[in-house]
């Protein structure tokens, strides 16, 4: 099918469309564009720190592998609620207003909009501290010249594509797979050069309950399940015909691929660079693997590979704004998410100057809410396809708070802080197991999803019992 240009959405242009449904005439989208969008935007190398976190659990080779491949299916959700876009045609959190009321999405859209900011700012921190090396600063965090033009150079080019909207993201995020993958591939081959493979193959086997769930909790929090929330933003102009089958393995093997690699070289360069998981800047130490003359190429590729994944939050943050009933259109609410990006990176890099506690804190605390609001939405996807019940309903027809999901979700999230462990907070039953895990993460995704598929067939039974 060939690509047709939309009045409210051409490449490099600014979008209009807001969270208004897509009308069918405008809905011009390829399901490959899927592939590149989540390419792209798992192409960053913090991948590699998540790849290298594994050997802390005490894992061996074959289970960190495992983990990884396991971890990394959790875009199989993503891929399961981009048909969902397709279906309603509506952003992500728009859709979650017919599971949630009007008011009552205001909360999990809340933390997804918290989520979405959180992260954009963590990709263009990292990507400001690279860049600070490449021009000299030395890896030290500290208020001078080249730490200002890093973040506006990074910054800028985050807020481009944003800014601009869905057509232009897909072509960026498809160039960007090209020349940012290519440059990984050579970056990596030179991180493996290095690699103690007596070490990798020689590592006992660790524990499975203790050691490989956990590393599988925290991969799903930092890879699919942070992305949930954004699914049917990039899936939304697909026409209704696109096949469900080929949306769920084009979104899921997308991302598949580069977490897949990427994670794979952080594994094996945690044999000869131990500290990577919590450097400061784990970019810098990286770096120290590079010969002279790959300098600059690295560097470059870190950051931009950051920036193709801060585009993309950027973009879904704004659409997030709208749902909180902010009065701006969508370009206006991508500034002012710009703005908070900048602020809190600028607070990172000269003030706090602590990278990982922030970043682990908000990782976990976040997931516990997003975990709940996916369980939530997977399930209401199932019943809504099981009766063939419209998955997209108008706030005309909408309760201001659907009591049943809003409950469900409170408490799922109540339970899982009380098993959370962070820097930041810790419950009281973040213990054994459950201390520095992740875990309560997958176990508040269970509850969520089995308590309101549980509450829809008991309605649904009942309602067929009645007729």
């Amino acid at each position: 099918m060939d690509r047709q240009d939309s009045v409210s959405n051409r490449p490099w242009h600014i979008e209009l469309q807001g969270i208004d449904p897509i009308p069918d005439s405008e809905r011009h989208g390829q399901i490959q564009d899927l592939f590149w969008i989540w390419f792209a935007g798992n192409l960053g190398l913090l991948g590699v720190v998540y790849g290298a976190m594994l050997f802390s659990f005490g894992l061996n080779f074959w289970q960190s592998l495992l983990a990884i491949i396991v971890g990394s299916l959790s875009f199989l959700l993503v891929g399961s609620f981009s048909v969902a876009g397709r279906d309603g045609g509506v952003p992500m959190m728009t859709l979650s207003r017919s599971v949630f009321g009007i008011y009552g999405n205001v909360l999990p859209n809340l933390v997804s909009w918290i989520s979405l900011v959180g992260w954009e700012t963590i990709t263009v921190i990292i990507g400001t501290l690279a860049l600070m090396v490449l021009f000299g600063d030395g890896g030290r965090v500290q208020s001078d010249i080249s730490a200002g033009i890093s973040l506006l150079i990074m910054v800028g080019a985050s807020i481009v594509a944003g800014l601009l909207g869905q057509a232009t993201l897909v072509i960026i995020q498809k160039w960007a797979s090209y020349v940012f993958g290519i440059l990984t591939l050579a970056v990596t081959g030179l991180l493996l050069s290095h690699t103690d493979w007596a070490h990798v193959f020689h590592h006992p086997e660790g524990p499975w309950i203790t050691g490989f769930v956990p590393a599988v909790s925290i991969i799903i929090a930092g890879t699919g399940l942070s992305w949930t929330n954004t699914a049917a933003d990039y899936s939304r102009y697909l026409p209704r015909s696109a096949s469900a089958r080929r949306i769920v393995a084009t979104s899921t093997l997308g991302a598949f691929i580069p977490l897949v690699f990427l994670m794979g070289v952080g594994m094996l360069a945690a044999t000869t660079e131990p500290q990577l998981p919590t450097a400061l800047n784990p970019l810098t130490v990286l770096g120290r693997e590079m010969p002279s003359w790959m300098t600059v190429p690295y560097f470059l590729t870190a950051a931009g590979g950051l920036v193709v994944e801060a585009d993309l939050s950027l973009y879904s943050s704004g659409l997030n704004l709208l749902n909180l009933f902010v009065p701006f259109a969508r370009y206006q609410t991508v500034m002012l998410d710009a703005v908070i990006m900048v602020t809190g990176t600028i607070y990172i890099v000269f003030i706090a100057k602590n990278f990982l506690v922030s970043f682990e804190a908000f990782v976990v605390l976040l997931g516990v809410g997003l975990a709940a609001w996916a369980g939530i939405f997977l399930a209401y996807q199932l019943v809504v396809y099981v009766h063939r019940l419209p998955l997209y309903r108008d706030d005309a027809d909408l309760h201001l708070i659907e009591w049943p999901a809003t409950f469900i979700w409170i408490i799922s999230v109540g339970v899982g802080l009380l098993f959370t462990s962070s820097p930041w907070f810790s419950g009281p039953f973040a213990q054994g197991i459950f201390a520095h895990s992740n875990l309560e993460i997958l176990m508040t995704f269970v509850i969520s999803l089995l308590g309101y598929g549980l509450w829809s067939w008991k309605s649904s039974f009942t309602r067929d019992t009645d007729g």
